[in-house]
């Protein structure tokens, strides 16, 4: 999957404009919130963000620098998976995902090395990666997923319960960014 595809998918899920009074993050264009695109260097209202304004955002801020479009190269569905979750809850937490799940799926270390836990996505995740998916292939991939989207509804659920305003989100999340 290219970065370009990745973004279109996305762009499809976020839609226009948004202002939810319970949404922590503000006013959203595309799916960009105002702190996102303010730190990106656009000045003008979100309501008028340039949807080539927003896919220049994506590329740099959730495909290039959190690493999910060279995941992406090595797996094509995964690095999707990331990239999507990222633009709804930040890089962070998906990043750490892949390095904790890829820790767990090696089987005590004997399949690959256990990799550092950061979130930072750089060559000795990408290592672990194709080392897991030598060893397990399109399956390893699917499984992968599975895990990945598992965690990501923990975690809405996890947001619904610590705020109650949140759970006016958890349905629609759960309907449309976790899928098995």
């Amino acid at each position: 999957m290219t970065i370009d595809a990745m973004i279109e998918a996305t762009i499809g899920n976020e839609g226009g404009y948004s202002n939810h009074p319970a949404d922590t993050g503000g006013e959203t264009m595309w799916g960009i919130t105002e702190r996102v695109a303010r730190r990106n260097g656009y000045a003008g209202p979100m309501a008028k963000l340039p949807r080539s304004e927003a896919v220049r955002i994506y590329r740099e801020e959730y495909a290039v620098r959190p690493g999910f479009a060279a995941v992406a190269n090595i797996a094509p569905r995964v690095g999707a998976e990331l990239f999507d979750t990222g633009v709804n809850m930040g890089p962070a937490f998906p990043s750490l995902w892949l390095q904790e799940l890829l820790n767990a799926l090696n089987d005590g270390g004997r399949h690959y090395a256990d990799i550092a836990e950061d979130g930072a996505i750089g060559p000795r995740t990408l290592a672990a990666l194709r080392a897991y998916l030598g060893r397990r292939g399109d399956e390893g991939e699917a499984v992968m997923l599975k895990a990945l989207n598992c965690l990501q509804g923990a975690r809405y659920v996890a947001l619904a319960r610590g705020r109650a305003a949140n759970e006016a989100f958890l349905y629609g999340w759960l309907r449309s960014r976790v899928a098995l």
